[in-house]
């Protein structure tokens, strides 16, 4: 995007307004706007970034981001992923192949942070779920990940979910 005509139509006007203050009043605006522009360039720089700020919280998951190429901005979009087309098949479906066995040392007790980004309307399935069997939504996202890797194999863990007979307990310990 070429910021040049917004600049120059900036440069227009504050000579016209210095025209109605007379000689003196031109020719401070003369020298005025040649140190102006680098400073109208970043203040229409941070614009269009706050801008795009906005854009991309409404079109998430795609996002729009500015880049400065020169001393002008480019847009790049990244447009959200498109729903794959549903395909209602005839043919029977094999039975997927048994998942491998758990190697021996996969519950060694260690964890691994990630960020999961959610839409809203799933993220409050997923909590009345979690809540609905007693538990965090974390270890509910835990146990159907694992559920769907183990093909639907995973059982919820003894003492635990909406069949443990309130023998479950939730909170924090000191």
């Amino acid at each position: 995007m070429d910021l040049t005509p917004y600049v120059d139509n900036l440069r227009q006007e504050l000579a016209v307004a210095a025209e109605a203050g007379g000689d003196d009043a031109r020719a401070l605006a003369e020298r005025l706007t040649a140190p102006l522009e680098s400073a109208t360039r970043l203040t229409l720089l941070n614009a269009l970034s706050a801008a795009m700020g906005e854009v991309t919280r409404e079109l998430a998951p795609g996002s729009v981001d500015v880049r400065l190429r020169g001393l002008d901005p480019e847009f790049v979009v990244t447009p959200p992923p498109a729903p794959e087309p549903f395909r209602e098949t005839q043919e029977p479906v094999a039975a997927p192949a048994a998942p491998a066995p758990p190697p021996a040392d996969a519950d060694d007790g260690t964890m691994a942070r990630i960020n999961f980004r959610l839409p809203a309307h799933l993220k409050s399935r997923a909590e009345s779920a979690a809540a609905a069997e007693g538990l965090s939504v974390n270890a509910w996202l835990v146990r159907a990940v694992s559920t769907a890797l183990d093909g639907g194999r995973q059982a919820s863990p003894p003492g635990r979910g909406k069949d443990s007979g309130g023998r479950g307990f939730t909170g924090w310990v000191r």
